[in-house]
């Protein structure tokens, strides 16, 4: 028997782990196991935050002092096992910021209440729409003047899939 009392073959077949091929094992001082860990959890990228703050009126002097690292999954996503994205189509919802060929970030463990922005199916149609809740009735609300509010009825079908907590678009 091999030293430490371990059988030859124990363990998981080569293969067959989550990354499905062979691993290797490797030293990482304690000070970065953390970083490690985290890069390989997230699978994400970790970019530079600069300190200064970008001024959308007067201009002032650049400032090249970066204040850390920034990972856009920590950033837009609170709750991984609960989020989806979605495409945004259509003009309804505009008036929100929300613009035909966005990418919706949806988080189905928010409780949908009054003012917020959602996904629903209506009837098996999706759509994204604020939530009004009154004490009489439920409504779809769009962000934009050229388009009527979704009134619940009795006879819709109406599941509501998640709540819209940001939107990402290019300028």
């Amino acid at each position: 028997m091999p030293r430490g009392g371990a059988r030859l073959g124990a363990g998981r077949p080569k293969g067959q782990g989550k990354y499905r091929e062979p691993t290797k094992p490797i030293r990482i001082p304690e000070s970065l196991l953390g970083e490690v860990i985290e890069l390989i959890s997230t699978e994400g990228y970790s970019l530079p935050l600069y300190s200064c703050a970008v001024q959308a009126g007067f201009p002032s002097p650049a400032d090249d002092h970066i204040e850390g690292k920034l990972d856009l999954n920590k950033y837009l996503i609170k709750h991984p096992t609960a989020t989806f994205f979605v495409r945004a189509a259509g003009d309804s919802m505009v008036n929100a910021g929300i613009h035909s060929g966005d990418i919706l970030v949806v988080d189905r463990s928010i409780e949908a209440k009054h003012g917020k922005i959602v996904i629903a199916a209506v009837d098996g149609q999706l759509t994204v729409k604020r939530l009004h809740k009154s004490k009489k009735d439920t409504y779809l609300m769009p962000e934009n003047n050229d388009f009527e509010p979704i009134k619940f009825e009795e006879d819709n079908e109406v599941i509501i899939w998640g709540v819209v907590t940001n939107v990402l678009h290019q300028v």
